[in-house]
Order: C-alpha cells, then structure tokens, then sequence
C-alpha cells in the first residue's frame, strides 16, 4: 500500500499529482485523470482548513501537525474491485461530504460564486466516498471502480 505524507499546503498537490502518476498502475490510467482532480481538491480543502482554526495549539501529535497523508490501495466491496485513493489529516474535525456548503449548480455559470464546487466534483467522479474521525485523525476514503477481473 503505496502512501507519501506532505506538507498541508497548497504546493503539495504537485508532488501529489507525481505519487498518484508513479503508483497508479498502466492498466489503471483511464481513472488517473478523475482521481488527479478528486485528490487535488481535497488536498486544497486540508491546505485551507485542517489546520486553520486552532489559534496556535498543536495537539498531542505534533509529529504529524500540518501535514497531510495520501495513499492508495486496492479493495473489494460488496465483491466488486475498486481502487480506494485516501487522505489522513490531524487538524480540526471536518466531514466536507456533511459540512461543506451544496453549490446551486442550477444557476448559469456566470451568476455562480467562484468556488464552492470542489466537494461536490469530488462526489460525482468517485464511486464511492467516505469520511471517517479516530483518535485525532480525518480520513477521506474515495472509491474509484475497477474492471471486474482485476483482482
């Protein structure tokens, strides 16, 4: 199970985009340009907002303070294969599938705010997704399907 950690900023997503390019395997590069967007934009929702509201306090874990953790790795669910592609942060509890403002996507471009429609990309391009808070810990799980004799 391939994982790099990074710093929690926004010029992380290059090195992001490089590990997801590196570990996704050849038969797999149909799904790398939904799972690049995907990544990117929970990777800007960490940089923006994990570590933000904490007005200066570092938790118990410091070692992993203001860093972000991305990984991949194949499973089943329900039988079926899939690729999970994931991210693990230490900051500030936040469920962007729950939390995060639901973008008026019936509005025309041009009367829409700028932003707002990260989550909901994220939402449509995955399979499945989920998010989970342990012990201090985000975790961002987003399924992406594999053909069915891949595994």
């Amino acid at each position: 199970m391939p994982k790099v950690v990074l710093p929690a900023v926004i010029e992380s997503c290059a090195p992001a985009m490089d590990f997801l390019r590196e570990h996704t395997a050849q038969d797999h590069r149909d799904m790398l340009g939904l799972m690049e967007l995907a990544v990117e934009e929970l990777l800007v929702n960490v940089a923006r907002h994990a570590y933000a509201d904490t007005h200066g306090a570092v938790p118990d874990r410091a070692e992993e303070w203001g860093r972000v953790e991305l990984g991949m790795r194949q499973t089943r669910l329900d039988n079926e294969p899939f690729l999970c592609v994931w991210t693990r942060d230490w900051g500030v509890s936040f469920d962007p599938f729950r939390e995060a403002p639901v973008p008026d996507t019936t509005l025309d471009a041009e009367e829409r705010p700028i932003g707002g429609l990260g989550v909901h990309l994220v939402k449509n391009v995955a399979v499945h997704y989920s998010y989970s808070r342990t012990d201090g810990e985000n975790l961002i799980e987003l399924y992406f399907r594999l053909p069915p004799d891949d595994m």
